[in-house]
Formats: C-alpha cells, structure tokens, sequence
C-alpha cells in the first residue's frame, strides 16, 4: 500500500472521543517550557483514527501533567497589522483568537487556502510541529464531520504555525539526485550535530535537489506530479528511519511526519499551491536530516508477521506521542519496510505508558 494523498479513511470517531479530546486540549497552549511543543491533539487524532480511542483519555491524563495555560492575549491581529506579528511566539494567543475568528466567519478551506502560502517559508519553524498539527486538523475535517472542536483545532494549528514562522537561510543548491531516497541520502549533515534545532538549522548552507528523468512535466509547474513526488518523499523518509532513526529517534521522525502533514493537506488545497507545497515539504525533510543524521546507518529487523493494526497497538501501548505520529504516517505509507520503520521507533524510544 502506497500513501494517498485523499485518503479518509480509518476508524469512525462514533464515541465523539476526539471532540472530547480536543475540547480538553484547547485550554493548553501548544508549546511547554518556553519552545517544546504540545503534541497532545496530534497524537489523540491518531489513537482515534487507528481505533484506540478507548485508550485516548488515559493517555491524556498521563499527558496533562506536561502542559501550560494558553498564553494571555496582547493585542488583535488584524488584516493591517498581521505582517509584523508573523513569526513572534508571544502573539500566540492572539493569532490562535484570529484564525478561531476566521474559521467562524468563512469556510475553513478559505481560510486554509489564504494562509497557505504565507505560512509554507516557515514550514521547519517549532520544529516543524505547527505544520504537522495542521495536517492532523485537516485529516479529520475533510473526514467530514465539522464539528466546533475540530475547526478549532485547525485554528489553533494555523495559529501556532503563524506565530513560530521563521524560514529557513538562504541555501545552495548541490546537483540533483534521481530519487527522493537519494536526495535525502545526498543532504549534508551540518557541522556541529549538537544542540538544539534552531542552532543546528543556523548551520544549513545547502540542499540536494532531486529529478525524475521519465517526468514530461517539471514538479515545479505540473500539480500531479508534484503530489506524487510528495509521496514519494514521505515514502523515502519513513523508510530511511529504519537505518538512521538511531540517529535521535525523537527528531527524526519530523523527516517524515512533516511532509506527510503537507501530504494530508493537498486535497484541500486549490492544485496550483500544490507545487510550491511539494517543495516546501521537501526543506522541512532535508532540514531535519541535516540536523540530526548519524554518520553511519544501521541494520534493523523487519516486521514478520504482525500486522499493521497490531503494530500501530503497540504504539499506543508504548505511549509516547512522537512514537504513536511516526507510526501513524508509517501505516499511511504501509509497505514491509515502514512497517518495520515502526517497529523500530518503538525500540528506540522509550515507553512512556
């Protein structure tokens, strides 16, 4: 099974588990300790979707003791004044209060579709969580059901992004690679593999690019064959978590948890944003495997006999949130290798549960 970039499917949230969820979540701000992120309704929509959604309220209780109070608001955002609040996290609780406004007042996929391209420069900003959040959001809401906890959801994604947008450095270019497994393998590794995201992302200076020689139309220009170079990227990614996830186990995930957020949101999306989507999901993936790649792969087991369901089980009974999102995108990709790319980041993190 292949990632598809409309699918909906999963287990019906007939509980209303994830509303619940949610509603409980919207107190909380989405970061922790002045920059960790909550990963709270990201990993609840994927207990609900791989049918754990019994276990989503225990793991919640586990998870709360991590949160803070959203943030007090400053001043309103508004259609004058929003170019200088974009990227300041301490606007997080006014551009939570604008989008919860935007998405009362017009169709959430207006909105999405407006702030689309103004968000994607600082896709990598939050460690690349506020674009994942949205991606989950948009996941459920084009599932069907939108109800007021899942449009709120979306809002306080889209704010959260907002507020932490920062771009990237300008970077070179180096020659281009024939496969997205390829260009990832190409990306070099920055100099100082320590400290922090932001310092290591300080030190990128260049990217690989990646071409498909049967191609008749550039990605750059053709919407189609930039949603399957998408898949293909998500694809190599989760699939090169099996050799180098050993790297840092929690960050890398991102490699591949990101660009199948941007994947998760293409169908609501007008397609000519779809191109500029697939390259901006591409320098989330390389930033993060420029950031924290080992020097060296290593083997890794494959996953036998068990099955998808059983796998994505274990995750859940593993508890933590970065485990449970990185094996929700595996399933989306599904084949023997990511699932064995599951199975090994719940080897190498530690169960939280």
């Amino acid at each position: 099974m292949n990632v598809i970039a409309d699918d909906t499917s999963g287990t019906p949230d007939t509980s209303g588990t994830l509303d619940e969820a949610l509603q409980r979540l919207h107190a909380s701000g989405p970061e922790r300790n002045g920059w960790l992120s909550n990963h709270g309704p990201m990993a609840v929509e994927s207990l609900v979707r791989h049918g754990q959604a019994p276990a989503v309220h225990r793991w919640l209780d586990y998870y709360r003791a991590k949160l803070e109070d959203m943030p007090e608001p400053d001043t309103a955002i508004t259609e004058d004044n929003w170019r200088e609040a974009l990227g300041d996290p301490r606007r997080i609780a006014d551009w939570t209060r604008y989008f919860e406004r935007a998405v009362a007042e017009r169709p959430w996929r207006d909105v999405l579709a407006a702030w689309w391209e103004p968000l994607l420069p600082g896709i990598a900003a939050g460690s690349t969580h506020p674009a994942i959040r949205v991606g989950h959001a948009v996941r459920t809401l084009l599932g069907g059901d939108e109800t007021e906890p899942r449009l709120a959801e979306l809002a306080h994604g889209l704010g959260y992004w907002a507020a932490r947008h920062q771009p990237l450095p300008r970077l070179r270019t180096l020659a281009a690679a024939q496969s997205a497994a390829a260009a990832l393998d190409a990306v070099p590794r920055v100099a100082r593999q320590e400290g922090g995201i932001r310092e290591r992302l300080a030190q990128l200076t260049a990217f690989p690019a990646w071409v498909d020689p049967a191609a008749t139309n550039p990605a750059a220009t053709n919407p189609d064959l930039a949603r399957d170079r998408l898949r293909e990227l998500v694809t190599a990614a989760v699939h090169r978590y099996a050799t180098h996830g050993h790297g840092e186990p929690v960050m890398l995930v991102h490699a591949a948890t990101a660009p199948n957020a941007v994947l998760r949101t293409l169908p609501a999306l007008p397609r000519e944003l779809w191109p500029a989507s697939l390259q901006a999901a591409w320098s989330a993936s390389a930033a993060v495997t420029a950031a924290y790649s080992p020097a060296a792969p290593q083997a890794y087991g494959p996953a036998g006999t068990l099955t998808a369901d059983e796998i994505f089980a274990r995750a859940a009974a593993h508890g933590d949130d970065h485990t449970i999102k990185f094996a929700d995108t595996a399933l989306d990709v599904g084949d023997e290798v990511a699932l064995a790319a599951a199975l090994r980041g719940i080897e190498l993190n530690d169960p939280v549960l």
